[in-house]
């Protein structure tokens, strides 16, 4: 069975580094395929470091979600495993471990791999954060970390090009779990996503997630889900987001109505893209506990 990697990276040259640095000496992957999204910071010189590499990218950054689309429909493998730049597997067997578990389990789609956050000095110190058995069916899968069957994958839009970042995974999960697939949680698989929080809240990162998943989870609402749900959902998000986030100071606030805005701008986009699931799908969203996130 052949694997595929898929990583879209943008302006992030070492953390890129040192994700191919570790996944170019495992001989089971059949191929790694790297989308440089508008990178400014010389990322492309990797080019000549990593060959074996099959390179695409962007002068004008496209946001995550239409770069993961297009390689996601590049890429020739059976199995298609996603990390972000900054995180690798933790198990040198991951593609066995994969590929067992999935033999195991006909129904399902996708594993969510255990995201073990934070910088360590080696690997040994961040699974000391490893949760073992652990594994259960959830409703959505983690970016930094997973794997995909590529025959699933394609029975969906997959990743949307009407999001640039910030929600992509939940657009694909809800089309599997319409499907009749199921996605598993498992921490027999762990990622450690080296991101040092300090520094993303220092850079109002938070903020900027929070204006895009505003405005995306807006768009999933009324893409998704029936009309007779729709006002209820849209109004929960809304008065949750202003209560929770809008009012905890003027950044947030100023993200608030940018992100409000945004969404108003993009209604004619999310009435193309309309794809209304089941009745029964959404049930089952809500039941299912959402992945561990690190």
């Amino acid at each position: 069975m052949d694997t595929s990697i898929c990583i879209v990276s943008k302006n992030r040259k070492d953390d890129l580094d040192k994700t191919l640095s570790i996944l170019k000496d495992i001989t089971d992957i059949s191929e790694i395929l790297v989308f440089l999204d508008g990178c400014t910071d010389n990322s492309s010189s990797l080019k000549i470091k990593y060959p074996q590499v099959k390179w695409y990218g962007s002068e004008k950054s496209i946001g995550a979600s239409p770069a993961r689309k297009h390689i996601y429909a590049e890429a020739t493998g059976e199995l298609l495993f996603g990390f972000d730049d900054d995180a690798h597997p933790l198990n040198n067997n991951f593609v066995e471990l994969a590929k067992r578990i999935f033999s195991e389990r006909s129904s399902v789609a996708v594993l969510a791999f255990e995201e073990i956050k934070g910088i360590f000095e080696n690997d040994a110190l961040a699974l000391e954060k490893h949760s073992a058995n652990e594994e259960f069916l959830c409703n959505s899968f983690v970016g930094c970390g997973f794997v995909i069957r590529k025959d699933a994958y394609h029975k969906t839009g997959g990743f949307p090009d009407w999001m640039d970042i910030y929600g992509e995974e939940g657009a694909v999960s809800i089309e599997l779990l319409d499907s009749g697939y199921d996605i598993l949680y498992t921490s027999q698989i762990s990622v450690n996503h080296r991101v040092d929080r300090s520094i993303r809240k220092s850079n109002r990162m938070n903020v900027f997630r929070f204006e895009r998943q505003l405005c995306n989870m807006g768009m999933y609402f009324i893409i998704y889900y029936p009309i007779t749900l729709l006002p209820k959902k849209l109004l929960k998000l809304f008065f949750h987001n202003f209560f929770k986030y809008g009012i905890i100071d003027s950044y947030f606030f100023w993200a608030y109505l940018k992100g409000t805005f945004t969404l108003l701008s993009k209604l004619p986009l999310a009435i193309k893209h309309r794809k209304k699931v089941s009745s029964k799908t959404i049930a089952k969203i809500n039941k299912l506990p959402h992945p561990k996130y690190g």
